[in-house]
């Protein structure tokens, strides 16, 4: 039996496979040295919101402010609410506040609403203790026929 040789033409192979080719997958780019692992939210300090505050105060030509914006990176919702603060004199509120849960003053009445809680209940049991001797006395009396007097007490 003869073997037929035939000749592979690059054209009539992508015919063949349906005009696909092999796809070349580029190499991943290397992480850079100066970028680090996980993003951080950026803060200004204080002195950087007045700055651009300041800036955008003097923009007077037009488009100066959203050009101020948009050289330093922030959005116009945010220099509203600095805009508020500063307004409202609270130099101090433009300093960069710790997000998360705020953590609540322990209020000093704390404990010592726990001890009177305690004291209280060891009174409520006293109380419970006495009333039931008061009445086991009263019992024991009507049994052996003393007679007890309006207070409680034995004549």
């Amino acid at each position: 039996m003869p073997v037929l040789h035939k000749q592979i033409d690059a054209e009539a192979g992508a015919a063949s496979d349906g005009g696909r080719r092999p796809t070349v997958v580029a190499a991943p780019i290397s992480a850079s040295p100066e970028l680090s692992d996980r993003p951080r939210r950026r803060t200004f300090t204080a002195r950087d919101k007045l700055r651009i505050l300041a800036a955008t105060d003097r923009a007077a030509e037009t488009g100066g402010i959203g050009a101020t914006l948009r050289r330093e990176g922030v959005y116009s919702s945010t220099l509203c609410d600095w805009r508020r603060q500063r307004d409202a004199g609270a130099l101090g509120a433009l300093s960069p506040a710790k997000r998360g849960p705020k953590t609540t003053e322990p209020n000093p009445l704390v404990a010592e609403v726990a001890v009177l809680q305690k004291n209280v209940a060891d009174l409520t049991r006293s109380l419970a203790r006495a009333e039931a001797i008061i009445a086991v006395q009263k019992k024991l009396a009507d049994l052996l026929g003393i007679p007890m007097t309006p207070n409680g007490g034995v004549p």
